[in-house]
């Protein structure tokens, strides 16, 4: 077998992207047709983002005057579409280059493709509904590459977080609050040495509750607990949860979701905690260093409600071409 990237090795998958291409251009024409308007955001940015668990790439920019600016791939263009929205007040779509350091996996590449869109006096429910007219307009009545059959014309199922654990774990888990101990005991399991609440509800997450979503049809699990949406808004009937939602088809988490928060005193509020964990847990690393986005944080406040999504291109493209590879639809893998 050939290296993934030589010709061969393309040739091999062509059919594959083709597929992409298709699903590009079908992506493109679902957006116009809404009226949203395609924008570009740069990708080297002076802050990649905030989320804790980061790993990024390190760049600079020499200036003509010999002095030079640290800069980094980004992660995500959210921070930067949010700007254009409290800008204009318009429905905007991107497919972005991202880049996210140390990931690699079959479903995980370190840069790939991010289809992120963002809609103005839009809901949660607003944007489940149109991401599964998105999925309906680019993907076949039933994934052929599914190991069971997945159909995607049905309404898709959609789950709170609390449900879930009621369901899969046998547990409430907004009544353990922020307690690992707590946790842990309404789970039946034991902590790990250095286990936080946040380490047992991912693990609780990935074990008890992601092998049973998505199989038979794509899966909404929505209303987050609040420390795990820094960017979404609190749920107005319930402040323990956030509007946050996941969608997941076929074992794969497709794409992340919030009504996103509109308050720049909060947001600055919730990033400086983020670095203040990221710090305990990684200490202080001079390649992380970057400053908090100002410009971002001043167009938070001028944001209209909105909700917005970040969704997997290249894990769409793995759907509608009935593979189980990331690399199987990039052109020439990393």
């Amino acid at each position: 077998m050939s290296e993934s990237g030589d010709p061969d090795r393309i040739a091999e998958r062509l059919a594959l992207l083709r597929r992409r291409g298709l699903v590009v251009r079908g992506v493109r024409a679902f957006f116009e047709g809404r009226g949203y308007l395609e924008v570009e955001t740069p990708y080297a940015v002076p802050t990649p983002g905030e989320e804790v668990h980061l790993k990024v790439f390190r760049t600079e920019r020499h200036r003509p005057d010999g002095s030079v600016l640290p800069l980094f791939l980004h992660t995500s263009p959210e921070f930067a579409m949010k700007r254009i929205v409290a800008a204009t007040h318009l429905p905007v779509f991107q497919m972005a280059r991202v880049w996210r350091n140390a990931e690699g996996s079959r479903l995980h590449a370190h840069e790939f493709t991010m289809l992120e869109w963002y809609r103005p006096h839009a809901s949660l429910s607003d944007l489940m509904d149109e991401t599964e007219a998105l999925l309906r307009a680019t993907l076949p009545p039933v994934l052929a590459g599914a190991a069971t059959p997945v159909a995607i014309t049905p309404a898709f199922e959609r789950l709170t977080m609390a449900e879930a654990f009621a369901r899969y774990a046998g547990l409430d888990l907004l009544a353990t609050g922020e307690d690992a101990a707590a946790l842990a005991s309404a789970a039946g399991c034991s902590l790990r040495a250095g286990e936080s609440w946040e380490d047992l509800f991912f693990r609780l997450l990935m074990e008890r509750i992601e092998p049973h979503i998505g199989r038979t049809r794509p899966t909404f699990l929505t209303h987050w607990p609040a420390s795990q949406a820094a960017l979404a808004r609190r749920d107005p009937a319930d402040p323990r949860v956030a509007l946050r939602f996941e969608l997941y088809a076929d074992g794969i988490e497709l794409a992340n979701a919030f009504e996103e928060l509109t308050d720049p005193v909060e947001q600055e509020a919730r990033f400086r905690a983020d670095r203040a964990r990221r710090a305990t847990l990684y200490g202080d690393d001079p390649q992380a260093a970057w400053p908090m986005d100002r410009a971002f944080l001043a167009a938070v406040g001028n944001m209209p409600p909105c909700a917005g999504i970040a969704l997997g291109l290249d894990r769409l493209v793995m759907l509608a071409a009935g593979t189980r590879r990331i690399e199987d639809v990039l052109w020439l893998p990393g």
